[in-house]
């Protein structure tokens, strides 16, 4: 779907309040879900997994199947709480730093104030505190829950706790806190229109390098193997 159909297909979903769960699918999360059985699951469970990165959009192009657009997930959020403020939604913000929420939430209030922020929480609780987590999260009852932890973490706690959590449409949205907060900057739009935005990243956060050095092994195995890394079996 594109954008537009993704936006629709949620709105509905939230008007259902049937719980759904969104995947931003990259090439990192592609590659880890080929090295990690728990990673896999929480992406290939999810209800729906759009195209956020520019190498998906280039992979899905190289296998033959290609996809009308990329859907990023920084967009898509915005989009959803565009649709949240003229219908008055319900939102959830947790993740990232005590900082960070909190200046994220301040924002997004004076951006949309036709959304009713539910809760925020930082992202930095143990698995024992899980169970107190959900709790605030159900109590909250939001129709949007935007979730924003490490990498191998998000999907995966969102993937366990789906059912019990009971929220119409929940999300990983990476570092998209970190964008709204200010800390970090979003690619100028000749960068997105290039695919080059995780090289803008990079730039800003260097540390990142270890991480994207995946982008160059995850293009030879799309050259290489094709339709098995978009629609990978379990692995062992």
């Amino acid at each position: 779907m594109n954008m537009k159909q993704t936006v629709d297909y949620l709105v509905q979903a939230v008007e259902s309040q049937r719980t759904h769960r969104i995947v931003t699918g990259n090439p990192i999360m592609l590659m880890a879900g080929l090295e990690d059985a728990g990673f896999h699951r929480a992406l290939r469970t999810a209800d729906l997994v759009v195209p956020d990165g520019a190498g998906v959009v280039w992979a899905a192009r190289h296998v033959g199947q290609p996809v009308p657009e990329r859907v990023a997930g920084f967009d898509l959020m915005h989009e959803l709480l565009r649709e949240g403020d003229r219908r008055h939604w319900k939102v959830y913000l947790l993740g990232t730093t005590q900082e960070i929420i909190s200046s994220a939430h301040e924002k997004l209030s004076r951006q949309f104030p036709g959304v009713r922020f539910v809760g925020y929480r930082d992202g930095y609780f143990t698995d024992r505190e899980d169970g107190a987590v959900i709790a605030a999260i159900r109590e909250a009852k939001p129709d949007l829950l935007f979730v924003a932890r490490s990498l191998m973490t998000q999907e995966p706690w969102l993937e366990k706790y789906q059912d019990a959590l009971q929220v119409p449409v929940m999300m990983g949205v990476g570092g998209s806190f970190d964008v709204v907060a200010g800390k970090l900057k979003r690619a100028p739009a000749i960068f997105r229109k290039l695919g080059l935005e995780w090289f803008y990243r990079l730039l800003q956060e260097p540390s990142r390098l270890p991480r994207m050095l995946v982008l160059p092994r995850f293009a030879l195995k799309v050259m290489k193997d094709g339709e098995k890394v978009l629609k990978p079996s379990n692995p062992s």
